[in-house]
């Protein structure tokens, strides 16, 4: 099996651009956002148990209804509790899966919440996509077009900035460099990370 390298950063901090660079050079990326959604495609036996549990509402022909689950869960503590036990273990098996299926010296693991959701176990190395929060929370409401206010809130439901940091083993910092310098980053990485193998 290859070298695992997680790939996390909060909200707004460039991480899927610094994946796109890893693609880019060739390198498989497993996105946990991805595999989520995949397992609760048309025709997954995940998405019938949700339709079974949650009701006809959370389902439009045949696909899920994200905003009218997302309004439910968000409402209720043991639904949530629920959805996240049924959910956890599928979307983890299947990531899994597609990292032993990688090729290449490594593979990416690319996931938002790798920490909160303690996939750090499955990697050998971890990086981290840097940012100063004001330069995040200013991207983060441009990109998604939501209010400071909520993505104050998306940011401190995340880990601190501080804790991810310590946590990594390699930080890209994307506070003030422009497109081509963090693709110059993301290849100098690539020549540190291959030749760990």
């Amino acid at each position: 099996m290859s070298l695992v390298v997680g790939l996390t950063g909060g909200i707004g901090s460039g991480k899927s651009t610094v994946s796109k660079f890893f693609k880019k050079l060739g390198v498989s990326v497993v996105d946990a956002d991805i595999v989520a959604r995949q397992v609760v495609s048309k025709e997954q036996p995940a998405l019938k148990l949700i339709g079974d549990y949650f009701g006809a509402d959370v389902l439009i022909d045949g696909e899920l209804n994200r905003a009218k689950l997302r309004e439910i869960i968000f409402s209720d503590e043991q639904k949530k509790s629920w959805l996240n036990n049924l959910l956890h273990p599928i979307i983890r098996q299947q990531m899994l899966t597609q990292l032993a299926e990688a090729k290449g010296d490594y593979v990416i693991l690319e996931a938002p919440l790798l920490f909160e959701n303690k996939l750090e176990c499955y990697c050998d190395y971890i990086v981290v996509v840097d940012i100063d929060e004001q330069v995040q929370v200013n991207r983060a409401s441009r990109r998604d077009n939501n209010s400071t206010e909520q993505i104050k809130a998306i940011i401190s439901s995340q880990i601190d900035r501080q804790q991810r940091l310590q946590k990594a083993s390699f930080i890209i910092d994307n506070s003030t460099i422009s497109l081509q310098e963090l693709e110059i980053s993301v290849i100098a990485l690539d020549k540190q990370l291959r030749a760990l193998q």
